[in-house]
């Protein structure tokens, strides 16, 4: 028998997020004609409008489906089958889109990563440069690792294949970094965006997204992969007049609506500001407890989640089912290598400072349950960090 608890449930993983009423909302209407004037004009508000999100005046395509399908999508539009794809070993996300991209007949070059770091923009320069033959058809890059809290330097990384002088396509992954943590499809020169609708979105999971370059619908034309569901060309020919070839997530997209609108109403560099507002608060608790921080570069630190790697071999899997007990609170864990050595703090989405200090008070309160060895103070420290923001930020509002 399941025992009603008091208050919320506390999902502090780095996604699927917490959804925001307005969004829950949306999403509770009647199921809509797709084919009727109400949903035409709702989709094409929709797919323009998320292109903001992604920045970019491109097309962004929709799909039900994960973000390992927009993964799919990606690769399967742009290339055939033997091409050699060049990506890099960021963590357990890089490694399932490189497994990924084997099934599908792909053939795959993974520089070597310590799970600690993002990706090496020189070292992606490097291998390009080595390349003389063009052998190498697309680079691949995860842009924020969800499995370790590191962010890579898309935009370097950009700069290192311009540099190289080598025409493989880019593609990057941003599933936990779109509308969390600043990303830059047009700018930064990326070939196909992928993301997903279960993160910074503040949707539940079911929407995925590739935003497109031209190069890369270019690039279908001499794509050999077998692609139906996932092919980008009927999607670009029905989407401008509102449609799609196959029934699309109709309440998932009031959803989506809804939450374009939420980002709108805060702007999107606000919306990046706030986040890495409470991850540099995050950072500042684990450094209070005394606990170390997974990503080893401050540079690459994560505005999406924080990472924790647990000290004196006690598990990380023990101290979350505590803190569930406990506090009715589930934060992420370590993933493949990783697994019961690190939790991971998701501050990403429908977020604000108190729910920030009420995360931080269940693991603090849980390290001491669990017998961890830390100081206490994490909360305060983050308090401090979140107090000496919120001055400059209530002046930016009245101005």
């Amino acid at each position: 028998m399941v025992t009603y608890r008091a208050g919320r449930h506390f999902l502090q993983i780095p996604g699927p997020t917490n959804v925001p009423d307005r969004v829950l909302r949306a999403m509770d209407m009647p199921t809509i004609d797709h084919r009727g004037p109400d949903f035409q004009a709702m989709a094409k508000r929709v797919l323009t409008g998320i292109r903001s999100v992604f920045k970019t005046a491109n097309p962004v395509v929709i799909y039900p489906g994960s973000g390992t399908g927009a993964w799919e999508a990606a690769l399967v539009n742009t290339l055939s089958p033997g091409d050699l794809v060049l990506m890099y070993e960021t963590g357990h996300f890089a490694s399932l889109w490189k497994k990924l991209a084997e099934r599908l007949g792909l053939r795959t070059e993974f520089i070597t990563g310590d799970w600690r770091h993002g990706a090496d923009a020189a070292a992606i320069g490097e291998r390009l440069k080595a390349d003389t033959e063009h052998e190498i058809k697309a680079v691949c890059v995860v842009h924020n690792e969800t499995s370790t809290g590191c962010v890579s330097p898309i935009g370097d990384i950009r700069k290192a294949i311009d540099a190289a002088g080598h025409p493989a396509l880019f593609l990057v992954d941003t599933i936990s970094s779109l509308a969390s943590i600043d990303s830059r499809h047009d700018e930064w020169g990326v070939d196909v965006t992928v993301g997903g609708s279960q993160k910074g979105l503040m949707l539940p999971p079911g929407l995925s997204f590739n935003a497109l370059s031209d190069k890369a619908i270019a690039a279908q034309a001499g794509a050999k992969m077998p692609r139906s569901y996932w092919a980008w060309d009927e999607m670009l020919a029905m989407n401008p007049n509102g449609f799609f070839p196959s029934t699309p997530a109709t309440n998932l997209l009031y959803g989506l609506d809804a939450a374009l609108e939420m980002l709108d109403e805060e702007g999107l560099e606000n919306v990046f500001a706030r986040h890495q507002r409470h991850a540099a608060a995050t950072r500042a608790a684990v450094d209070a407890w005394g606990l170390e921080i997974l990503c080893a570069e401050p540079a690459h630190h994560s505005g999406a989640l924080t990472a924790v790697l647990m000290p004196d071999g006690k598990g990380a899997d023990a101290l979350r089912k505590t803190i569930l007990e406990h506090f009715d609170m589930s934060l992420g864990a370590g993933l493949s290598k990783l697994a019961d050595k690190i939790f991971r703090i998701g501050h990403l989405g429908d977020f604000n400072d108190l729910t920030l200090v009420g995360t931080l008070g269940g693991v603090e309160m849980g390290l001491k349950l669990a017998g961890v060895k830390h100081r206490s103070g994490g909360v305060d420290a983050a308090m401090a960090v979140l107090a000496a923001a919120a001055p400059t930020e209530a002046r930016q509002a009245a101005e």
